[in-house]
Protein backbone atom coordinates (compact mmCIF):
# COMPACT_ATOMS: atom_id res chain seq x y z
CA UNK A 1 0.00 0.00 0.00
CA UNK A 2 1.59 3.76 -0.95
CA UNK A 3 1.79 6.23 1.56
CA UNK A 4 -0.94 9.28 1.29
CA UNK A 5 1.13 11.99 -0.85
CA UNK A 6 1.50 15.05 1.05
CA UNK A 7 0.59 17.92 -0.97
CA UNK A 8 3.70 19.71 -0.48
CA UNK A 9 5.94 17.10 -1.53
CA UNK A 10 3.59 16.83 -4.65
CA UNK A 11 3.67 20.27 -5.76
CA UNK A 12 7.05 20.46 -5.32
CA UNK A 13 8.38 17.78 -7.31
CA UNK A 14 5.81 18.73 -10.47
CA UNK A 15 7.01 22.05 -10.27
CA UNK A 16 10.65 20.91 -10.39
CA UNK A 17 10.31 19.09 -13.30
CA UNK A 18 7.26 22.06 -14.82
CA UNK A 19 10.14 24.64 -14.09
CA UNK A 20 12.88 22.58 -15.89
CA UNK A 21 10.53 22.13 -19.08
CA UNK A 22 10.16 25.80 -19.35
CA UNK A 23 13.42 26.48 -18.85
CA UNK A 24 12.04 28.63 -15.98
CA UNK A 25 15.74 29.23 -13.73
CA UNK A 26 14.28 31.72 -11.12
CA UNK A 27 11.57 29.00 -10.22
CA UNK A 28 13.72 25.84 -10.57
CA UNK A 29 16.09 27.73 -8.26
CA UNK A 30 13.33 28.87 -5.66
CA UNK A 31 12.06 25.39 -4.96
CA UNK A 32 15.34 24.16 -3.83
CA UNK A 33 16.50 24.74 0.07
CA UNK A 34 19.41 26.90 0.39
CA UNK A 35 21.64 23.89 1.94
CA UNK A 36 19.99 21.85 -0.70
CA UNK A 37 22.37 19.07 -2.21
CA UNK A 38 21.80 17.78 -5.41
CA UNK A 39 23.00 14.19 -7.07
CA UNK A 40 22.44 15.00 -10.67
CA UNK A 41 22.77 12.14 -11.35
CA UNK A 42 24.11 9.56 -7.97
CA UNK A 43 27.85 8.57 -8.31
CA UNK A 44 28.38 12.21 -9.42
CA UNK A 45 29.86 14.59 -7.32
CA UNK A 46 26.75 16.18 -5.50
CA UNK A 47 26.34 19.55 -6.25
CA UNK A 48 26.54 21.81 -3.35
CA UNK A 49 25.81 26.04 -2.99
CA UNK A 50 25.17 28.54 -5.53
CA UNK A 51 27.70 26.91 -8.48
CA UNK A 52 26.36 23.17 -8.17
CA UNK A 53 22.79 24.44 -8.69
CA UNK A 54 24.18 26.28 -11.50
CA UNK A 55 26.17 23.42 -12.75
CA UNK A 56 23.31 21.16 -12.58
CA UNK A 57 20.70 23.37 -14.25
CA UNK A 58 23.53 23.81 -17.10
CA UNK A 59 23.38 19.96 -17.47
CA UNK A 60 20.36 19.41 -17.11
CA UNK A 61 18.85 22.44 -19.71
CA UNK A 62 21.96 23.30 -22.21
CA UNK A 63 21.88 20.71 -24.77
CA UNK A 64 18.66 21.17 -25.21
CA UNK A 65 16.98 24.12 -27.59
CA UNK A 66 13.65 22.15 -26.05
CA UNK A 67 12.89 20.28 -23.27
CA UNK A 68 9.60 18.20 -21.72
CA UNK A 69 10.07 16.44 -18.90
CA UNK A 70 7.13 14.76 -17.22
CA UNK A 71 6.32 12.40 -14.19
CA UNK A 72 5.48 8.94 -15.44
CA UNK A 73 4.48 7.51 -11.23
CA UNK A 74 5.38 9.19 -7.91
CA UNK A 75 5.61 6.94 -4.79
CA UNK A 76 5.45 9.10 -1.70
CA UNK A 77 6.30 8.60 1.88
CA UNK A 78 7.20 10.95 4.66
CA UNK A 79 8.71 14.21 3.83
CA UNK A 80 9.50 13.06 -0.02
CA UNK A 81 8.72 10.74 -3.10
CA UNK A 82 10.54 8.46 -5.69
CA UNK A 83 9.48 9.78 -8.95
CA UNK A 84 9.81 7.90 -12.29
CA UNK A 85 9.92 10.35 -15.03
CA UNK A 86 10.49 10.20 -18.80
CA UNK A 87 12.02 13.41 -20.69
CA UNK A 88 12.75 14.42 -24.57
CA UNK A 89 14.64 16.72 -25.52
CA UNK A 90 15.34 18.15 -28.93
CA UNK A 91 18.62 20.41 -30.31
CA UNK A 92 18.86 22.29 -33.07
CA UNK A 93 21.19 20.35 -35.85
CA UNK A 94 23.15 21.76 -38.72
CA UNK A 95 19.98 20.55 -40.95
CA UNK A 96 16.39 21.90 -40.99
CA UNK A 97 15.24 18.74 -38.76
CA UNK A 98 15.45 18.97 -34.97
CA UNK A 99 17.45 16.05 -33.08
CA UNK A 100 14.85 14.54 -30.72
CA UNK A 101 15.94 12.20 -27.87
CA UNK A 102 13.99 10.48 -24.91
CA UNK A 103 15.74 9.63 -21.64
CA UNK A 104 14.37 8.70 -18.32
CA UNK A 105 15.16 8.16 -14.93
CA UNK A 106 13.83 7.91 -11.34
CA UNK A 107 14.99 10.56 -8.54
CA UNK A 108 14.00 10.76 -4.88
CA UNK A 109 13.26 14.05 -3.29
CA UNK A 110 13.73 14.70 0.07
CA UNK A 111 12.12 17.99 1.46
CA UNK A 112 12.51 20.43 4.37
CA UNK A 113 9.98 21.46 6.95
CA UNK A 114 9.75 24.75 5.03
CA UNK A 115 8.45 22.75 2.01
CA UNK A 116 11.92 23.73 -0.26
CA UNK A 117 13.75 20.49 -2.07
CA UNK A 118 16.54 19.80 0.28
CA UNK A 119 17.84 16.28 -1.37
CA UNK A 120 17.34 14.66 -4.60
CA UNK A 121 19.25 11.94 -5.70
CA UNK A 122 18.34 11.23 -9.32
CA UNK A 123 18.96 7.61 -10.70
CA UNK A 124 20.19 8.27 -14.72
CA UNK A 125 23.23 8.12 -17.21
CA UNK A 126 23.34 11.74 -18.78
CA UNK A 127 26.26 10.63 -20.70
CA UNK A 128 24.01 8.14 -22.49
CA UNK A 129 21.98 10.79 -22.75
CA UNK A 130 24.58 12.95 -24.57
CA UNK A 131 26.02 10.01 -26.88
CA UNK A 132 22.55 9.84 -28.20
CA UNK A 133 22.41 13.23 -28.61
CA UNK A 134 25.56 13.17 -30.60
CA UNK A 135 25.11 10.14 -32.32
CA UNK A 136 21.18 11.29 -33.76
CA UNK A 137 23.24 14.48 -34.89
CA UNK A 138 25.98 12.90 -36.85
CA UNK A 139 23.25 10.59 -38.25
CA UNK A 140 21.51 14.21 -39.49
CA UNK A 141 24.51 14.91 -41.15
Amino acid sequence: MQALNDVRVETAIHSYFDALSRRDKLTWLSLLARNAILHEPVGAMPAEREDGREQVWHMLTAPFSSLHMEVEKSFYGGTGAAVKWRARGSAASSTSNAIVIAFEGISVFELDAEGKIQTVMSYWDPAEMLIRLADAGATAQ
